[in-house]
C-alpha cells in the first residue's frame, strides 16, 4: 500500500488560479481532509471572486497526488472479501453499472459498430458490461496503471491523461466521465478534448457531486463531495453547465441525480462528522451501511426529486 505517513510539505503544493475564468482573487470557503482514509493533511477550498467557482488552492502537484489513489482506493475495487456481506457488495457494484447503462441508454443506442471511451475508468467493470451487452468497442483511460484488473480483458486501456493521449478527432460515439471531472487538473482541456473526439452525433455523459445540494448543506466541510485532496473542483449546476458550454459542447440534458447512490453521501457524511478526519474502516462500515440503506429505502425512492448529492450533464459537440 502506498500510504503517506506524514502531512504533505509546502513544497509539494502549488497555487492555482480559477479553472474557469483565470482570476487569482478568491475568498476562503472551507478546509477539507481525507475523511475516507484518514491520510494526514489539511486542504483549502476557495470561492473565485470573479465567477464563483469553488476549487482547491493550493493543490498538491500532480506528481504527488498518486499517494491518495493507492490500492485501497474504493473505485479500483481491488478488495474482494467483505465477509458475509460480500454478495451484498457485489450486487451493489453490479447495480451501479446497471444504473450507468440505464442512464446512457436514454440518450444513445449502442451496437457492435459503436466506440465507447470511459475517462477515469477505475476498475473497468462498466466498460466490461457494455462490451458484453452491446458487443461494442470499449476503451478506458486512467492515470494509474490498472490494466491488471480482470474487468479490462478485451478493453483497450491507456494509462495517462485524457488530453495527452493520441485520440483521433470524431472517433467516439460515447465518452463517459463518472466522478472524474472533479478530480481533473485541467477540466477545460478535458472537456475540449471530449468535444473534439466525439462524432458529430456522439454524446458525452458527465456525473459529478453537486455543490448546491441537500447533503452539502447538511455536512459542510465533512460532505463526501469534498474528498480532499483528490477533488480539485466542486461544481454547482451553474458552473458545470458553464464549463461544458465554454468547451465547445452543447448541453442536451441536465439531471439533478446520477447513477451513483445518493445514500452513500448520507451515510458517509454522517460518519465523517463523527470521526472528523480519522478515516473510515470500510470492512466494519459495510454492516451499518447495509442496515441504514434498508431502513432508508422508502425515502431513497424519491432520490431523483430531492437533489441529495449528484448531478449529471449530457452533451454533444456544438455544430
Amino acid at each position: 500500500m502506498n500510504t503517506p505517513l506524514t502531512e504533505p510539505t509546502s513544497d509539494q503544493f502549488e497555487d492555482v488560479n480559477c479553472y474557469h475564468c483565470g482570476e487569482s482573487a478568491h475568498t476562503f470557503l472551507l478546509t477539507g481532509q481525507d475523511d475516507l482514509t484518514g491520510k494526514p493533511g489539511n486542504f483549502t477550498y476557495v470561492t473565485c471572486d470573479g465567477c464563483g467557482l469553488v476549487y482547491q488552492t493550493p493543490r498538491l502537484k500532480i506528481e504527488h497526488i498518486g499517494d491518495w489513489y493507492d490500492d485501497d482506493y474504493i473505485a479500483h475495487r481491488r478488495k474482494k472479501n467483505w465477509g458475509i456481506l460480500t454478495k451484498f457488495y457485489q450486487r451493489g457494484m453490479d447495480k451501479h453499472d446497471r444504473e450507468k447503462d440505464k442512464l446512457i441508454s436514454r440518450y444513445i443506442t449502442l451496437n457492435s459498430d459503436s466506440r465507447v471511451l470511459d475517462v477515469g475508468s477505475g476498475s473497468g467493470s462498466f466498460l466490461q458490461r457494455l462490451r458484453q451487452q452491446y458487443n461494442c468497442s470499449a476503451g478506458g483511460i486512467d492515470f494509474k496503471d490498472l490494466s491488471d484488473l480482470p474487468f479490462y480483458e478485451g478493453v483497450d486501456f491507456h494509462q495517462g491523461l485524457f488530453y495527452e493521449a493520441p485520440h483521433e478527432d470524431n472517433s467516439y460515439d460515447l465518452v463517459t466521465m463518472w466522478h472524474f471531472l472533479e478530480h481533473d487538473y485541467d477540466p477545460v482541456q478535458t472537456l475540449e478534448t471530449a468535444a473534439r473526439t466525439l462524432k458529430p452525433d456522439g454524446r458525452l455523459v458527465v456525473e459529478v457531486p453537486r455543490l448546491d445540494c441537500v447533503t452539502y448543506k447538511l455536512f459542510g466541510n465533512r460532505w463526501p463531495g469534498v474528498q480532499a485532496p483528490q477533488h480539485t473542483v466542486l461544481y454547482s449546476k451553474e458552473m458545470l453547465t458553464k464549463f461544458a458550454e465554454r468547451s465547445g459542447l452543447e448541453v442536451v440534458d441536465y439531471l439533478p441525480w446520477g447513477a451513483f447512490p445518493a445514500y452513500f453521501y448520507l451515510f458517509a457524511g454522517t460518519v465523517f462528522l463523527f470521526f472528523r478526519g480519522r478515516g473510515l474502516n470500510l470492512q466494519k462500515a459495510i454492516y451499518p451501511y447495509a442496515l441504514g440503506q434498508l431502513l432508508l429505502s422508502p425515502i431513497l425512492l424519491f432520490e431523483k426529486r430531492l437533489n441529495l448529492s449528484m448531478q449529471t450533464i449530457i452533451c454533444k459537440p456544438r455544430s
